[in-house]
């Protein structure tokens, strides 16, 4: 979803729908706009006003659930990968080719997710992107333990390396998952309700106008907010690249 498009269309729309109450302050019979109507109109736009808000808050606190909880998974995955590296470590020299394949991929992932952020020295991205893990898993296969140390280094390696690919898939499915778009439109129908509402006791001034504004795009920034941290590797608020940059200063060393 492109979370300043449908930022820009909400902030209209809503705006819209206040231009349209104070237009039909001017269309509508006295007796319409009575102390009696705007009790009723204040009523529903208050049930409205409820349960939009009930929503919205709801779908701001889960995107930034999944935004913590994607930002969380990185620092796991980068902490795991330094965990890796010292495992390959203590195997011995039999483990190096790994310990490069394992540098490489990091590269490539930063490369993938951070692409504005390229890290120096990493031309294959495009082939590696995907397969870092499977050729880590390669070469982990390929090695050859003389000793119970070794074994056990390469059996702690072999577990880390399968959980580090359970975090990249189950990363890629959450990113998979989109804000459901009837319940966006729903949500900006109730918030365009409650605007006509607003508009239609409005005094027809600049300043009334502009505070209707001002709060069409207060409302729009929320679903602005909600649509960005649900996809927390695209658009403007992104998930920090610095936990697994420093992660691939640690390789290797």
């Amino acid at each position: 979803m492109n979370s300043m498009l449908i930022a820009s269309a909400s902030v209209t729309i809503i705006f819209a729908g206040a231009l349209l109450g104070i237009g039909l302050q001017r269309l509508l019979p006295g007796h319409h706009l009575s102390k009696e109507t705007q009790d009723v109109v204040k009523l529903s736009g208050g049930m409205i006003g409820t349960l939009t808000a009930l929503v919205l808050g709801l779908l701001v606190s889960s995107a930034k659930t999944s935004f913590d909880i994607a930002n969380s998974g990185i620092v796991q995955t980068s902490a795991k990968v330094v965990l890796l590296d010292r495992a390959l470590a203590r195997y011995g020299p039999d483990a190096d080719a790994a310990r490069e394949q394992l540098k490489r991929s990091v590269a490539a992932v930063i490369d993938t997710l951070w692409p504005s952020e390229r890290t120096a020295g990493s031309t294959l991205v495009t082939m590696e992107q995907g397969k870092g893990v499977d050729l880590l898993q390669d070469a982990l296969g390929a090695l050859q333990p003389q000793s119970e140390a070794q074994r056990e280094a390469l059996s702690q390696a072999r577990q880390i390396v399968t959980d580090v690919n359970q975090a990249r898939w189950l990363f890629i499915e959450q990113e998979h998952g989109q804000l459901p778009v009837p319940l966006l439109v729903i949500l900006v129908f109730w918030l365009t309700l409650l605007f006509v509402s607003f508009g239609l006791f409005a005094p027809p001034n600049t300043t009334a106008v502009t505070v209707l504004l001002v709060g069409a795009c207060a409302v729009s920034a929320a679903i602005f907010l909600v649509i960005e941290m649900s996809q927390p590797i695209e658009g403007f608020i992104t998930i920090s690249s610095a936990p697994m940059r420093n992660a691939l200063q640690h390789l290797n060393q």
